[in-house]
């Protein structure tokens, strides 16, 4: 994990923070408190109390008459602005900074931190820019999995794993990798995904599949090593599927995902609720076959359609060095 310090990671989107209401974060095996007050500045503190070491997480926001906001320890009631700053009981004088605030980089609805460490990858401006253009639909799939990292990244990547993990709910036939662009941290994947026609009792059962065609032609665009998003493009809606990683600690990572569309269809509107809950099933099988997977064991076999995965190990052993590119084809 200490591997990628420089990296930049997403820890929340602002539709995750109601106004007020505390939300934890984890990264790089440090806890947070992170809030949004009601003029919309968002803050971020170590999560334990300098006092006796409480989560702030699991205290409360107190308004301020400015509109600004300060987090209340849930054992003590201390309470502490964004800045660090508290007031001690039975004096009117405010503290000197007693917790560091983490560094953010927000950028409109997305708040960024590199965790306090000198950056080595700049944020890439696609968020942005689909932000721009897309309806946001909301976040799923945002889970704590027990697995370090470089497993999680492995299976994220990894072209073949639709066959047994997601069988029952995408019912793939086969998996083409078509072509791989690798342009070093960065890179396109363009796939080909025979499947199983649904019955009208899979579609009555889920409406999301009615977006998906017989043959699942996916563009997956990645960045290493703290996103990946699919591109999809169909009669019904265009779709960016976004997915974040975070590493919590060194046995621990956190996923969710954010979801844009283009409508060309009234459809579209229709079942976006829909492929929410279906991309949160598709991180819960996820989750659940991380969870049962013998760590450190040896790979003696190799399939086709690894490349994502070599693109990963490749990329994991070379940074914040980003080695020539010879991965395309």
């Amino acid at each position: 994990m200490h591997k990628l310090q420089g990296a930049p990671w997403l820890l929340a989107h602002r539709s995750m923070l109601k106004p007020n209401k505390p939300m934890k974060v984890s990264l790089f095996g440090n806890d947070y408190v992170l809030w949004q007050d009601n003029k919309g500045k968002i803050n971020c503190l170590p999560n334990a109390c300098p006092h006796m070491g409480a989560m702030l997480s699991q205290g409360w926001c107190v308004k301020q008459s400015d509109g600004s906001s300060k987090i209340a320890c849930p054992f003590h009631a201390l309470e502490f602005d964004g800045t660090g700053c508290t007031v001690l009981p039975s004096s009117e004088k405010q503290t000197q900074p007693l917790l560091t605030p983490l560094e953010l980089v927000i950028q409109g609805d997305f708040i960024w931190s590199y965790g306090d460490y000198e950056p080595k990858i700049s944020i890439p401006p696609i968020m942005n820019e689909i932000a721009a253009k897309y309806e946001f639909i909301g976040f799923t799939g945002d889970r704590t999995i027990k697995t370090d990292l470089f497993t999680l990244l492995l299976n994220m990547h990894d072209y073949n794993h639709q066959n047994g993990t997601h069988r029952e709910l995408f019912e793939i036939e086969q998996v083409q990798v078509k072509q791989f662009i690798d342009e070093g941290f960065h890179s396109h994947a363009y796939l080909v995904q025979p499947r199983k026609q649904p019955t009208f009792w899979d579609i009555l059962k889920n409406p999301g599949l009615i977006a998906m065609p017989k043959v699942l032609e996916a563009h997956l665009e990645n960045f290493f090593p703290f996103m990946g998003m699919l591109h999809g493009d169909n009669p019904i809606l265009a779709l960016k599927e976004c997915h974040f990683y975070i590493p919590e600690s060194t046995n621990y990572s956190r996923v969710f995902v954010l979801m844009y569309m283009k409508a060309h269809s009234p459809i579209a509107h229709l079942i976006k609720r829909n492929l929410l809950k279906l991309i949160d099933i598709v991180i819960e099988q996820d989750a659940d076959i991380l969870g049962k997977l013998y760590a450190n064991t040896p790979q003696h076999i190799k399939l086709n359609n690894e490349v994502g995965i070599d693109w990963v190990r490749r990329n994991f052993e070379s940074f914040p060095s980003v080695v020539e590119p010879n991965l395309s084809r």
